[in-house]
């Protein structure tokens, strides 16, 4: 998905997600902060309120576990409400994918659990194939 899917994005969000977007992998509130110091972002609150709109509109997801943002990678991750990413705990890489199936079960659950659900993020955590093979 890129930045002009959202007309309404301002200066800086357009900066934050062109800055996940050209990263190889997930990036700090800080690292996109030192990325941008030539842009004229000055405190780290610049970025968070950056990243939290482009979280909502679905073109950044947070991952929990590392503490840091990717930009997505599938079209449409706002309307769904869910995403799931393999994290290799020895390269970095981080992988978004869609598992229909596990997010069928959860909101199965929820419906019957009466649980009102906002958002999911699934975080998978082990070593990627290319680690493995080494």
């Amino acid at each position: 998905m890129n930045a002009q899917a959202h007309p309404d994005l301002t200066k800086n969000q357009s900066l934050v997600f062109g800055s996940l977007s050209d990263a190889d992998g997930p990036l700090t509130a800080y690292a996109i902060l030192d990325l941008l110091r030539d842009s004229g972002f000055r405190a780290p609150l610049q970025v968070y309120r950056a990243l939290d709109k482009l979280v909502e509109y679905g073109l950044v997801h947070r991952l929990e576990s590392l503490n840091a943002f990717v930009a997505c990678s599938h079209k449409g991750c706002a309307g769904h409400g869910a995403a799931a990413f393999a994290i290799c705990e020895k390269c970095g890489l981080v992988s978004e994918f869609t598992p229909d199936k596990a997010i069928a079960c959860l909101e199965e659950w929820t419906r019957e659990e009466g649980f009102h659900l906002s958002r999911t993020t699934i975080e998978l955590r082990g070593t990627c194939q290319a680690c493995a093979a080494a």
